[in-house]
C-alpha cells in the first residue's frame, strides 16, 4: 500500500497504526494554542477541522486557495485540507514581493486568500492590495478590515471528503523566481504523489526512513518539495520528525536527528555549530540536499559534525516542475580537501533509475550533444507538472517532443553522471559560475558565501559574504591567483543580499543593487 491522496493522508496513516510524533519549533499558526507536539491522530483532526474553516469560508470542489503565511508546516496541513474539500491549494511565499504576490493572485482568481495580518501590512506598507485579487480573504491571527476572521470559523463541521481523478489539478507551488517573477506549477495527484511521493515511501537501503530515526527538516512548506516530504517520510513511520519552520536550530539540541533534511541556506546558516561542543548532528546518518547548489566547505563541516562511522550526504538536483532528476552520494573521502581547484560537488550524479532521463542538446539546434560538450539539458520524466497556471504558452515553450527544457547548462561525462556549469542566464562563456563559487569559498574560510555575476564587456564581478562584512584583501588575492580574471570584490553581509523563501540570491535584484544592469550572456529563454 502507498501513499494515493493528500486529503486523508493523516487519517490514512491513523489507519495504518502509524505512532510518529511530530515535534514542532513553535506552534502552528493555525493552531497558536495547540503546543509543538503532535500524534498522527492530532493532526487527522486538525485537517479535518481546516476543511470546515474553510467550507465555511465558501470554499468549494475545484475551487482555488490561496495560501500566503509565514513559513511553517502548517502550509502542507491547510494544503491537505483544501485537498480533502476537493479544492485546489496554491501555496505561495510570504518573502515574495508585495507586488508579484499581486501578480500571482492575479493569475490564480482564487475563491479564497488564506493569510495573515503581517502579510496584508506588508503589502498596504507598499500600497499593493492583495484582497482584491480573491473573492474572499480569511486572516489567520486576528481581525482584519474586510477580511474573515478564523476566530468566526473555529468549531464548523466539515463536509464528506471529495475524490478526484489522478489526473485532476491537485496543487499549485511557485517557482523560486531568482530571475523574475515566479511560475505557478501545477500539478496532478499522479505526477506529485504517485510519480514523487509514493515512490519516495518505498523502503531502499540506507536512504529510507527508518522507525528509530528521528528525522528532520527545515526546508520551505511553500514549496514543491513539502507535500512529497511529508507524505513519503510518514509512511515510512518514523520515530519522530522534527519540523522547522523558523530557521533556528534549538529545537535540534533537545531532539537530536538522525537524518536531516534542509534548505541549502539553513545548512550554511548552521554551519556554525558544527564546530560546537556537543553539537546536533553528532547522531546524524544522513543529510539530504534539495533546492539549490550546496558548496564543498558547507557539505565538509556537515559531514564531519556526526560522530557516525559512514556518515552520507545526498545531493538532489531538480525542479519543482520535474521533481528529482539526478542524485549523488557524498562521503568524507568525496569532499576532503584537494589542492587543485577541481570543484567536489559539481558532479550532480546519474538520473534517478527507472524514473528520469537526461540528454544534453545545442541551445540553438536542439541536438544532442556527445559527452564533455556544454549544453542545455533536458529531462524526461513522468512526474512533470501539467502546467505553468496563467502561463500555458510558457510551459509549452519549454517542451521539445516530450523533453523538458531545464534551463541549466551542463555536461554529460563520458560515465553518464552530470556535471552543472550554470542557469542558462547565468553562464560565462568558458566558464563556470557555480565552479568558481566553489573554489572561493573552499579557500577562504571567512566566507559563507560566494555569487559570481557575469556581464558581457566587463570582467565578472563576486559577491562575497562574510559574518562581519570584511574581507582580508591578502587572504583574497592569494585565493583567486589562479583564478580567470575578476573585478574586485563585494563585501556583503548575509541581510543585504536579497534572497527567496528558500534562501537562493536573488541574481536579476543583486545586478541591479549592484547597478550592473539587466545584460547577461545567456538569453534568460528557459527560465
Amino acid at each position: 500500500m502507498k501513499p494515493s491522496d493528500l486529503g486523508t493522508l493523516f487519517e490514512d496513516l491513523v489507519d495504518r497504526g502509524v505512532r510518529t510524533v511530530a515535534e514542532l519549533d513553535r506552534p502552528l499558526d493555525i493552531a497558536p494554542d495547540f503546543g509543538t507536539t503532535y500524534t498522527m491522530a492530532d493532526l487527522a483532526g486538525l485537517v479535518r477541522n481546516a476543511a470546515g474553516w474553510l467550507h465555511a469560508a465558501g470554499v468549494g470542489p475545484g475551487d482555488r486557495v490561496a495560501v500566503v503565511k509565514e513559513n511553517h508546516w502548517d502550509y502542507v496541513l491547510l494544503a491537505a485540507a483544501a485537498a480533502r474539500l476537493g479544492a485546489v491549494p496554491a501555496l505561495l511565499s510570504d518573502h515574495l514581493p508585495p507586488q508579484t504576490l499581486q501578480v500571482l493572485l492575479k493569475r490564480l482568481d482564487p475563491a479564497l486568500l488564506v493569510t495573515s495580518t503581517g502579510v496584508l501590512d506588508n503589502a498596504r506598507d507598499d500600497e499593493t492590495d492583495l484582497m482584491g485579487f480573491g473573492r474572499r480573504t480569511l486572516v489567520l491571527d486576528g481581525r482584519y478590515p474586510g477580511a474573515i476572521d478564523l476566530a468566526a470559523l473555529r468549531g464548523t463541521r466539515p463536509p464528506g471528503f471529495v475524490r478526484r481523478a489522478p489526473d485532476a489539478p491537485l496543487i499549485i507551488n511557485h517557482t523560486s523566481g531568482t530571475t523574475g517573477t515566479p511560475k505557478l506549477v501545477l500539478h496532478t495527484a499522479e505526477t506529485l504523489i504517485h510519480q514523487l511521493a509514493a515512490r519516495e515511501a518505498q523502503r531502499v537501503p540506507v536512504l529510507s526512513s527508518r522507525s528509530c530515526d528521528t528525522v528532520a527538516s527545515a526546508i520551505a512548506y511553500c514549496h514543491g518539495r513539502a507535500v512529497p516530504w511529508t507524505m513519503s517520510v510518514l509512511w515510512l513511520a518514523p520515530e519522530k520528525v522534527v519540523v522547522i519552520g523558523s530557521g533556528s536550530p534549538e529545537a535540534l539540541f533537545t531532539h537530536r536527528p538522525t537524518t536531516v533534511e534542509a534548505l541549502p541556506s539553513v545548512y550554511v546558516r548552521w554551519q556554525g555549530l558544527t564546530q560546537v561542543p556537543g553539537n546536533p548532528f553528532e547522531d546524524v546518518r544522513l543529510y539530504v540536499s534539495t533546492f539549490d547548489a550546496m558548496h564543498p566547505p558547507t557539505v565538509r563541516a556537515f559531514l564531519g559534525a556526526s560522530r557516525r562511522r559512514h556518515p552520507l550526504w545526498v545531493q538532489v538536483w531538480g525542479q519543482t516542475e520535474t521533481g528529482p532528476m539526478t542524485f549523488r552520494f557524498l562521503t568524507r573521502r568525496s569532499v576532503a580537501s584537494r589542492a587543485d581547484r577541481h570543484p567536489t560537488t559539481r558532479n550532480l550524479g546519474r538520473p534517478v533509475p527507472g524514473r528520469t532521463r537526461l540528454k544534453v542538446v545545442d541551445p540553438r539546434t536542439f541536438q544532442e550533444v556527445p559527452a564533455g560538450r556544454p549544453g542545455l539539458v533536458l529531462v524526461r520524466t513522468s512526474a512533470r507538472c501539467v502546467d505553468y497556471v496563467g502561463e500555458s504558452e510558457r510551459y509549452a515553450a519549454k517542451l521539445s517532443g516530450g523533453w523538458w527544457n531545464s534551463g541549466d547548462v551542463g555536461v554529460r561525462t563520458r560515465t553518464g553522471s552530470y556535471l552543472l556549469l550554470d542557469r542558462e542566464v547565468d553562464v560565462i562563456p568558458g566558464q563556470s559560475c557555480v565552479e568558481l563559487e566553489d573554489v572561493i569559498e573552499d579557500r577562504v574560510p571567512s566566507v559563507v558565501e560566494c555569487v559570481v555575476l557575469g556581464t558581457p564587456g566587463q570582467l565578472p564581478v563576486p559577491v562575497v559574504v562574510t559574518t562581519t562584512g570584511a574581507l582580508d584583501p591578502a587572504e583574497w588575492i592569494a585565493a583567486v591567483r589562479d583564478l580567470p580574471a575578476l573585478a574586485d570584490p563585494v563585501v556583503f553581509t548575509w541581510d543585504r543580499v536579497p534572497r527567496t523563501g528558500t534562501g537562493k540570491v536573488r541574481r536579476m535584484e543583486l545586478r541591479a543593487l549592484l547597478h550592473r544592469g539587466p545584460a547577461t550572456f545567456g538569453t534568460g529563454h528557459w527560465t
